[in-house]
């Protein structure tokens, strides 16, 4: 069988007209990627998807950050348990419809609440972890320790100039995520507007999550990127849904953003 072909990197979403299971906004993103050999990501990858490559490469990608005003469908955010802090390590996919998206080898979080609801009704491997945030003085620091394992990250960025290029446009422009549970595999759709992007200086790094998610080699070795954004509004459909197909456009449209 032909494979499918692979949809374009595109910084804005593709038209999305399913139900919503969920709306949040995602704030103070750092971005830190680390450039790959697919052959060391591809043992860690659900059947049905494969890495997705740029230039030959692939990236794992450590990305602390707030999440904010969580709500279920259409609905106001959830109360406290809808905001708190988050730090994921990822990784870039694409299946065999050529969907593009992202698969988490971890997410720590420090709502516990929220980590066994993501497991119990995603399988997703959210684990409760002591953390915290502060901005002062143009930088913002990302601090996490797991409760289990006491694994350590600590990030620190001063944010710079507004970036806009094809490598941060394919990492961080991401329509859905993939993952298996209960023996199915599941495609998760999103859309938010495109991502703000600057360029960061890394001023302080000491981080044992990527090792801990299957990446020791990765252990001591500064990122090869390092972005900042603000933040954006993000939408996510039901599993197995998926946006309508991406039409070639100069201007493709995009999903409406949740407002909090």
């Amino acid at each position: 069988m032909t494979p499918a072909p692979v949809e374009p990197v595109a910084a804005a979403a593709p038209p999305f007209r399913g139900p919503t299971m969920m709306t949040q906004d995602w704030k103070d993103a750092a971005f830190l990627h680390w450039a790959v050999d697919p052959a060391e990501v591809a043992p860690f990858l659900p059947p049905g998807v494969r890495p997705d490559v740029h230039e030959g490469v692939t990236y794992v990608g450590l990305i602390p950050f707030r999440m904010v005003g969580a709500g279920v469908s259409r609905g106001p955010s959830i109360p406290f348990f809808g905001t708190f802090l988050e730090t994921n390590v990822r990784l870039y996919t694409v299946d065999g419809r050529g969907r593009r998206g992202i698969v988490f080898r971890s997410l720590d979080a420090d709502r516990l609440a929220v980590v066994l609801g993501a497991q119990a009704a995603f399988g997703l491997p959210y684990r409760w972890a002591r953390m915290s945030f502060r901005h002062a003085d143009g930088e913002l620091t990302y601090r996490a320790t797991t409760i289990v394992g006491g694994h350590r990250s600590v990030v620190r960025i001063r944010p710079g100039a507004p970036v806009t290029d094809g490598l941060t446009t394919f990492l961080t422009a991401r329509w859905g995520l993939h993952e298996r549970h209960l023996g199915l595999g599941l495609y998760v759709p999103n859309v938010h507007e495109p991502w703000p992007l600057r360029t960061a200086e890394l001023t302080a790094f000491d981080d044992e999550l990527v090792a801990a998610a299957g990446f020791p080699q990765l252990a001591g070795r500064a990122p090869d990127l390092v972005h900042y954004s603000p933040g954006v509004s993000v939408r996510f459909g039901l599993p197995g849904g998926r946006p309508s197909p991406a039409l070639p456009s100069p201007s493709p449209a995009r999903g409406e953003p949740s407002h909090h």
